[in-house]
């Protein structure tokens, strides 16, 4: 995409530029709305949406396709499922990215748009598929409840995007469990291959975080790198999975293990947080009123 230097005058076109073929004329690249313009962070953010997408695309050819065809290769479609969760990581990576350069560069206006639906195929679509697939492949899971499992996923996700677009919050906190570490959460639920009932009342329960008010930090910092750290080492746990590494399943379980620990206790100190600020205000209040009396 031809960007124009806002220094050049009007009319001046640079040699070469009148003849290469299809080149548009200068009055209308002068013209270009800014709004069309992509930077830096919106390609990053085209790469989370791509991402997304092919999790979708690994989770048909390799899980549900085998088994609806009545295939019994399930190397493949533990690569497949590897793979799958490897891309939702890898889109996590990019949706953190995507921010920082927006911050530390710029964005194009359309740069919040273009997050919010590449989030929602990523952390949305993903995810409830992966959940949809899980209940028509696993033995003890009914189809029908696991599909309205899927949509409550799907649902939240719209909802909690949805708020974050309208609903300011302080700075450096979201309302609600993002969307990533939801999406995360709810795949290491499955990964678990727990009993059906708790495997669905934990996915509820993560989409319910994920629409509430309780308050998460941003991934600025430090928690940033420990996010990042976090992110790779779950890809090697996956990959070792699927490799069929000694070991490989009790880490992975490990590992899912954790993330769902961490998507319980971090509201936990959240609410506990908020309950504490609110009783020193009360207290201070108190405080100042006692002494303004004579």
């Amino acid at each position: 995409m031809t960007v124009i230097d806002p220094e050049r005058p009007a009319g001046w076109v640079a040699d070469g530029e009148a003849d290469a073929p299809g080149a548009a004329p200068a009055e209308e690249q002068e013209e270009m709305p800014l709004s069309l313009r992509l930077s830096i962070a919106d390609t990053l953010t085209l790469g989370n949406a791509t991402c997304g997408f092919m999790a979708v695309y690994f989770t048909t050819t390799g899980i549900l396709i085998p088994h609806l065809t009545g295939s019994e290769e399930t190397g493949m479609a533990r690569h497949s499922a590897a793979t799958a969760v490897i891309l939702m990581l890898c889109a996590a990576i990019f949706d953190l990215f995507d921010g920082l350069v927006a911050r530390k560069l710029r964005s194009s206006p359309m740069g919040a748009e273009l997050d919010n639906l590449s989030d929602l195929i990523s952390f949305g679509l993903a995810p409830a598929y992966f959940v949809l697939v899980y209940g028509m492949v696993a033995d003890d899971a009914h189809q029908r409840v696991s599909a309205v499992a899927a949509i409550v996923v799907l649902l939240a996700v719209v909802m909690r995007l949805a708020r974050f677009s309208v609903v300011t919050m302080k700075d450096g906190m979201f309302q609600g469990m993002p969307s990533p570490f939801g999406a995360l959460t709810v795949v290491s639920i499955v990964l678990l291959e727990l009993p059906f009932i708790p495997t669905l009342l934990a996915i509820v329960g993560t989409a319910w975080l994920m629409v509430s008010r309780v308050e998460y930090p941003k991934p600025r910092g430090a928690l940033a790198v420990a996010m990042l750290s976090w992110i790779v080492a779950a890809m090697g746990l996956l990959a070792a999975w699927a490799f069929d590494a000694p070991g490989g399943q009790l880490l992975l379980q490990t590992g899912c293990a954790l993330q769902v620990v961490l998507g319980a206790v971090i509201p936990l100190f959240a609410t506990a947080r908020r309950v504490n600020t609110f009783r020193g205000n009360r207290r201070e209040s108190r405080e100042a009123r006692a002494a303004q009396l004579p």
